[in-house]
């Protein structure tokens, strides 16, 4: 008779097994796609298609290679394949291909489709794929690009208008799947690989592989997620071993307002590091991002204004002696947040030699004042002027904080001072706030309130609504 452990080893043994046969089979087949990728870059149409379906299917960080070898040809003879077409499908992929990959190609090369005073020709109705792709070429306007912001509109209220005639289900799901997730703003690995398969143009062994390859990878990087899933938990059951008299402290148990989403935390980590192989980076990231959640629980739910005032004033101090006076449910979270970032210091200079260990503490006591703010103006009922709003909310986003952590676990000094210096003022790259902003605003716009929580938030909108009088919101 099997014995449990004994079964268990057993169970182990055949997943792993399978892994193991699966790599080999996937290996086998990515091989054979980077040979036929080699052969069709010269191809001015199907070389397009495979690299927009492979970056679609989730697997482009295996073709890394071909696929810039492809797009760089297609960059050299951008005027020539588009001189005289009128294919919309063919030159709307090539510009958003080649726009996302970085080049620099102009946006007139769909005044062809312009009538000069009528806007967009209507003889683009009925093109269903090269509507459908003309919508994904505006997704990436640049500021000033009006025949960009006309070619969204137009083909935005063609495919609208599509979806009010007598379509076949799948024209129709192709259509509301475009308008709903546009590649540009849509999370590709998340998607099912069959739900845009059917939508490429032509039938091609090609794709059988490509689907082939791209599930095989999803089952290898599922296996890898699982891992990562299992540590995360035990992570949310007990966000830190506190050291002391060998006793574990869950702030879990302290804090039970607090939110507990280790999976939303790892959609988080997964969304921003997307290459399977940073596991590590993914885990060690979730750390600071519960704890954004959590600290801004403990200012909008759950905190008086004098023990915020207090708990603010120890971080912004880092004072393990004054932390003594604060109730047992901060006093935890202040060693949880303690741990956490003399580990990420530690990490940190063990990978690449420096230890922004002060620098990472005096981003803790920004984030921890700017919620002290806001919970001010929340308690004091009177609305902040919109720009004084979004100054302060663009660091109670968390978004900074993250991503200094981010940068810093990949080995990018981005902080404009020595880690060693004793200067308050944290300087950043001001791609870090603009990133910030866009996210801080896109949460505004969707609800003013926190899900899941009781505590008020404020919105950027209604601080700008009450300071213009007259101006109205729609989305």
């Amino acid at each position: 008779m099997c014995r449990p452990n004994q079964m268990q080893s057993s169970s182990i043994a055949k997943e792993q097994t399978y892994l193991d046969d699966s790599r080999i089979k996937h290996d086998e087949k990515t091989k054979s796609l980077i040979d036929f990728l080699n052969k069709v870059v010269n191809e001015p149409v199907e070389s397009l298609i495979i690299v927009d379906m492979i970056q679609r299917l989730g697997v482009k960080s295996l073709f890394r290679e071909q696929i810039k070898a492809i797009l760089r040809w297609q960059y050299t003879h951008f005027s020539s394949l588009n001189h005289g077409k009128d294919d919309v499908y063919e030159i709307a992929l090539r510009f958003r291909l080649l726009r996302q990959e970085g080049y620099h190609v102009p946006a007139d090369v769909f005044e062809y489709f312009n009538d000069k005073g009528k806007g967009f020709v209507m003889k683009l109705e009925g093109n269903i794929k090269g509507m459908m792709e003309l919508y994904e070429a505006a997704q990436i306007s640049m500021e000033g690009e009006d025949i960009l912001d006309e070619a969204g509109s137009f083909s935005s209220n063609c495919l609208n208008a599509l979806l009010t005639c007598d379509l076949d289900h799948e024209q129709a799901r192709m259509i509301e799947s475009t308008l709903q997730y546009p590649y540009r703003k849509s999370f590709a690995r998340l998607l099912a690989p069959q739900s845009f398969v059917n939508d490429m143009p032509g039938a091609n062994s090609w794709m059988e592989d490509s689907l082939e390859v791209a599930n095989r990878k999803r089952r290898i990087d599922q296996y890898v997620h699982q891992e990562e899933i299992h540590q995360i938990n035990n992570f949310s059951s007990c966000i830190s071993y506190i050291s002391g008299g060998g006793k574990e402290l869950g702030l879990g148990e302290k804090m039970e307002f607090a939110r507990d989403q280790p999976l939303k935390w790892h959609m988080w980590s997964m969304a921003i590091l997307t290459d399977p192989s940073l596991s590590e980076l993914r885990v060690e990231l979730i750390k600071p991002i519960s704890l954004v959640y959590i600290i801004d629980d403990i200012f909008d739910v759950h905190g008086t204004v004098d023990e915020l005032i207090l708990f603010t004033e120890v971080i912004k101090r880092w004072d393990n002696v004054c932390a003594e006076q604060l109730p047992e449910y901060m006093k935890i979270c202040f060693k949880v947040l303690n741990d956490i970032a003399n580990d990420f210091g530690k990490i940190i200079f063990e990978k690449h030699g420096w230890n922004p260990t002060r620098f990472l503490k005096q981003m803790w006591a920004n984030l921890c004042n700017a919620f002290l703010v806001e919970f001010q103006w929340n308690a004091s009922g009177k609305l902040p002027k919109a720009d004084d709003y979004l100054k302060n909310a663009i660091i109670t986003s968390g978004v900074p904080l993250v991503l200094t952590h981010l940068f810093f676990l990949m080995g990018q000094n981005i902080a404009n001072q020595s880690m060693d210096s004793k200067k308050e003022e944290v300087q950043l790259p001001n791609i870090i706030f603009l990133v910030a902003e866009i996210l801080r605003l896109w949460d505004d716009l969707g609800c003013a309130q926190d899900e899941n929580q009781n505590g008020y938030d404020g919105s950027y909108v209604e601080c700008y609504l009450r300071e213009n009088e007259g101006s109205s919101y729609q989305m």
